[in-house]
Order: structure tokens, then sequence, then C-alpha cells
């Protein structure tokens, strides 16, 4: 046999080794794809599976129920209804006005609500559903579903929405909900994804807003299978959200109503605090108005007529208004001297009807003057030189310094709307706001809540209450979250002179109840219901020497807007007291003859826990109260006439 050539052996071994090289290629190549196949289906199966099921499964956002808001007994006063609305989901729907168009032909929309979803669907991503219409009738959400193969990306759902059963009542302490704005997002680090929900209710106002995070609950979600189409097929899995906490008030919703019938008509504010606990019991501002108007929708005509309505409805003048205090801030005058020794209870002022201060004449409302006054009497009467003369000896640093003890000057942590400071003045004040030196002539009108003092009702009401019972009374306005008590208002005692207290409280007793008392025709007769307290006139205008040379213009003859504040603060009953009240009249007049009366009537109210016999009131009164008895009962509802004492 002839043997191969030894080029032949060189070319097989050649050969050999190639194929040995790319056989070992391929086993490597085919076991790097065999690891890969393996890693991919049996270590990473869970993530590619989920990546596949991404394209035909959706997340979605379950926003909560918000939480409710109660009053006092249990009364709903932020509650919660159902919602048909109608959504759309921009990449679900492909071309969206050939949607839109067979959506409106299918139920009524008007033009403008459509601009504002396409505005809406523009602005937010495109898997986020965004509302069409709310508050569509069953009848509607029926058809939508009728033509749901027409209408891709349109859904009918069911939802909540808030909804306020007492309406203007509780109109500014509850506020109202709204929409998310983006000035609400740029307020907020971080804020919750619910919030990115078109449409989602956010707190704007009053307690919704400054308890918002009570309220709003946690989000839930709900996975939802697609088709290829974009078709909702199936719910996969739904995970309800946790519902806000529930809140409990201190507001008695059956006294605020009958607070609210008492100012209508009146630019004012009333508040009652009890002084048992520190609750509020009813915080009011006349005029009101309807906060379902603006969950559900506020017209264009419906918001102007409430922005140029001279008397104010949206604002909350109870906690945000601020006002001179007039004549009941002269407890804190005759405080201020007797605790400094300055003055004694029998020490006497004469009052000729003016007095003069570095050539400058300052009157007293009684142009004749009261002749020679002690505390008792010039509180009881209101004489203004006795304060003017006390004011200057004391000086402005203890005045203020008492005002502040008492709860002037200080902004209480309420969950309400714009809560204001108010201004119990002194020398740094003056000198570090306005840049100017501390005048006589600036103690002489603060003596008497003129010039730079300002108060609120709710900090009128809170003075009152720690007069009546010489203890750090701060207002309470949340009673119970989520079942919780919430601290008391009580606090220690304010270091007074028990003495010198019973001489103020003798002659706020005085002024009710004697004779030539500025409030002795607002007085009550009822045993053990009787109510001490302090009429306030504050000017809002100057008065010029020529005028009172002429004669002082009356209040009714003035503009509106150039009358005097009247002004009431009181506490009842005189022995053990339960109830603090302040009521103001925005350009009321005089305190005795406008504030007084509203003031008695409101605190009769909460002490009966209702409407009180007419034989509570002195007998030239009871006709008179009769008809305004009945008046109101007509405007508040039936279930709301009567209350309880909880």
């Amino acid at each position: 046999m002839k043997r191969p050539s030894k080029d032949v052996i060189q070319s097989s071994r050649i050969i050999g080794r190639r194929a040995l090289v790319v056989g070992g290629l391929q086993v490597g190549v085919m076991g790097a794809i065999g690891y890969r196949l393996r890693d991919m289906q049996v270590e990473q199966a869970d993530q590619y599976r989920m990546l596949a099921e991404e394209n035909r499964i959706s997340m979605r956002l379950l926003p909560p129920a918000r939480g409710m808001i109660f009053d006092r007994n249990g009364i709903a006063i932020a509650a919660n209804e159902q919602n048909y609305r109608v959504v759309m989901i921009r990449e679900d729907a492909g071309d969206i006005g050939e949607v839109l168009a067979r959506l409106t032909e299918i139920i009524d929309i008007q033009p403008e609500v459509l601009a504002r979803a396409m505005e809406e669907m523009r602005r937010r991503a495109p898997f986020v559903p965004v509302t069409i219409l709310e508050r569509v009738s069953w009848d509607d959400v029926a058809q939508i579903n009728l033509n749901t193969p027409v209408l891709p990306g349109v859904q009918a759902e069911v939802g909540l929405s808030r909804f306020y059963p007492m309406g203007e009542d509780m109109a500014h302490v509850v506020g109202y909900v709204g929409p998310v704005s983006d000035y609400d997002l740029s307020q907020i680090e971080n804020p919750d994804p619910l919030l990115q929900i078109p449409k989602f209710e956010y707190g704007k106002t009053g307690a919704e807003n400054r308890l918002e995070e009570e309220l709003r609950g946690s989000a839930g979600t709900r996975r939802i299978e697609i088709s290829a189409a974009g078709r909702i097929m199936r719910e996969l899995d739904r995970q309800e959200g946790i519902p806000g906490k529930d809140i409990q008030l201190t507001i008695d919703s059956h006294l605020q109503s009958y607070v609210q019938a008492r100012l209508e008509g009146e630019s004012a504010s009333g508040i009652v605090l009890d002084l048992e606990n520190g609750d509020l019991r009813a915080v009011v501002s006349s005029p009101t108005f309807d906060p379902n108007m603006f969950v559900r929708g506020i017209s264009v005509a419906d918001w102007r007529a409430l922005n140029e309505n001279k008397y104010r409805p949206m604002a909350a003048k109870a906690v945000q208004g601020t006002y001179p205090p007039g004549s009941t801030f002269k407890m804190v005058t005759a405080l201020a001297a007797i605790e400094a020794g300055i003055v004694t209870a029998n020490d006497t002022v004469y009052c000729p009807g003016h007095a003069d201060v570095s050539n400058i004449r300052f009157h007293c409302w009684r142009r004749g003057g009261h002749g020679n006054m002690n505390l008792h009497e010039a509180l009881k009467q209101s004489c203004d030189v006795y304060f003017y003369d006390i004011a200057q000896r004391v000086g402005i640093d203890k005045i203020a310094e008492m005002a502040r003890k008492l709860g002037l000057g200080e902004r209480y942590d309420l969950p309400l709307s714009a809560v204001a400071s108010g201004l119990a003045p002194d020398r740094e004040w003056k000198s570090t706001v306005r840049g100017e030196n501390w005048r006589i002539g600036d103690t002489v009108n603060a003596s008497i809540g003129q010039g730079y003092v300002l108060t609120s009702p709710l900090q009128l009401a809170v003075m009152t209450a720690r007069l009546a019972t010489g203890m750090q009374i701060t207002p309470r306005l949340v009673r119970l979250i989520d079942g919780i008590e919430q601290p008391s208002g009580i606090g220690p005692s304010l270091g007074l002179n028990e003495n010198t207290l019973r001489r103020i409280r003798a002659s706020m007793d005085a002024v009710c109840n004697e004779t030539r008392g500025t409030a002795y025709g607002s007085r009550i007769i009822a045993e053990g219901r009787k109510m001490a307290g302090k009429t306030g006139t504050s000017q809002v205008r100057r008065i010029t020497p020529e005028e009172r040379a002429a004669g002082v213009i009356s209040n009714n003859d003035l503009p509106w807007e150039r009358r005097d504040h009247a002004l009431f603060v009181g506490y009842a009953p005189l022995e053990n007291p339960r109830y603090a009240v302040s009521v103001i009249v925005e350009h009321g007049g005089g305190g005795s003859a406008t504030a007084a009366p509203i003031a008695r009537d409101i605190i009769l109210q909460a002490q009966y826990g209702g409407p009180p016999p007419l034989e509570a009131y002195p007998s030239n009164l009871r006709d008179q109260i009769a008809e305004q008895q009945r008046r109101i009962a007509a405007r508040i509802p039936a279930g709301m006439r009567s209350q309880g004492r909880a």
C-alpha cells in the first residue's frame, strides 16, 4: 500500500486542528447561548415576566375615602356622597377629537367643559385618567357603557365627592375642597402621588385645608388587564386604600346655626367659648356662602357676586378680622393699673367730658361728662376720661403686658384659615415697626381700645374667658381625631390677684344688671342665667373739631362704611361661669344698642341648649323676642332647633 506523502499528512494535521478549534468555538458559543437562556428562563424569569406583563397590565391609583368631619354631637358637617363621572385615558383613546365628538352625541357636554378637558389631557401624562364630566346621571352612565366599543379610552366611574350637609352655616369653619391646582402642588414638598390625579379633591380653606393630611388617607391600587387594542379586559387585583381619619370638632352645629341666623343681615361675627375646656362652641362670620358651590364648580356669576359684595362673605371675620376693641379694652387698662399699684378701687377721677393731654383734647363719649368716677362706675358707665387718666400713670408697656396675658396680640394655633394675631402695641413695637417714638397721646388712645390696638373676635372671647375664670384658657377646635381626645384648652392660673379680678367682674356685672350700666337694656332676668359683660364702640373715622363744635354726625346719617363698629363681650352665668361670648357688628353703631342684644340672645341659647323661655327676658321685650324666635325657627331646619350641652 502506498504511504501518504509527507504533504498529505501535514495537510490532514492542519485540517484536524482547525476542525478542533471550530468545533470548540461552536461548543463554546452554544454553551454561552444555553447558559444565557437558562439565566433568562430560570434566574431572571421573574424580571422578564414582569416586563412582559407591563405590556398588558396597567396599575391605577385608587383615591381613598376622605375622612368625615363631625360636630361635637356626632352630626356630619363634611361628608362624602357618590359621584358618577366620565373619564378618558389619552393613550387608550387614539384620536381624541373623534372620540369626544362621539361622546357628545351620546351625552350632553358643554363646549367649555370639553375645552377644559382637552387642555387637562395635554398637561397630563398619557396614561393618567382625566375627568371629562362629573355628577352625571345614571342614565348617562348606562348610555356610555352601552356604547363602549365606539368610545375607546372612555370610562364611566363611580367615586366619592365632598358634600357639606349644613351648607352656609359651617362654611367659614369647615371650609371646602377643590381640584388640586399647580399652585397647590408648588407649595408642597414631595407631594403625595394622589395629588397628581386630575380633579382630586384637596382642602382649600378652613379645617379641610389645615387638616388635609389627616383627612386625605392613603391611596389604594388597581391592576387591570388591557388588550392589544388598549381595552380593559378584566380587573386582576385591587387593594383598597386607607380611608382618611374622621375628625370631631368642638363646634355645636345647633348653636352655630342659631348664631348664623341671629347675625343674618349684618356684616358681623360671633364667638361662643366653653369655659370648662376652652372648646369653641360657635365660630360665626356673617354673611356667609355655600361651600358646595365650590365642590360642584362655581359659576363666574356666583364668584363675582361673592367677591364684589362689600360685606365680604368669603372672609372668616371671627378669626381673621381685626378691629379696634373700643371700650371692651378698658378692663385691660384697669387691671394693669391696679396690679401695678397705681390706682385702687376707691380712687376717683373727675370727668368734665374731655381731657387735655399735650395740647390735644381727648373727648369722652358723653359730651357733658360723668363727674367723679371710681373704677366700678367708670367701667359700668364706660367713662373714657377715667381711663385716659390712669393709663398715663401706668404707661403703655404695662398695659400691653396685661393685654398679652389676657390673650390679646396672640395668634392661636387653630385649623382655620388666616387666624389673625392682632396687635397689643408698646414702645418697642412702634420703634421697631414704625421707626417712631411712642407718644403720650398713643397711650391715651390705647387706653380705650383705639389707636394702634387691634383685636379679633376670637381674642376678645379668650380675654373674656380669662377674666371670668382667672385661668389661662386657650381655644380648642378639634375634639377628637380618629377617636383620640385632643388636649384641653385649660391652662394654669394667670397669677392675677383674685380680689382684683372680683372687682373687674363686679363692674362687668353692673354693666348689664344695674341701672345706668351701658348694657342694662340687654340684661337677662332669669335667675341663675344672668350675664356680665362690657359694651364697646370703636371709631373708624376721625371726628374733627369743627364737627364737634357743630354737633357730631349720627351714625345713621353716615355712609355704612364710615359708621362705628359695635362690640360686646360677656360671660354667663355670673356664678360659676360656663360660656364666654364676643360679638362684633361691623359699622353697626353703638355696642349697647346693636351688639349687646345679639350677645344676650346667643348666650341664653347656649345656656338653655335651645330657645330660651320668654321669661328670661324683661317683660317689655317679650313680644319682640317671640317674633324674633319665630323668624329664626323658620330659617333653621327642624332638626337643628335644639341642642345638647355635650
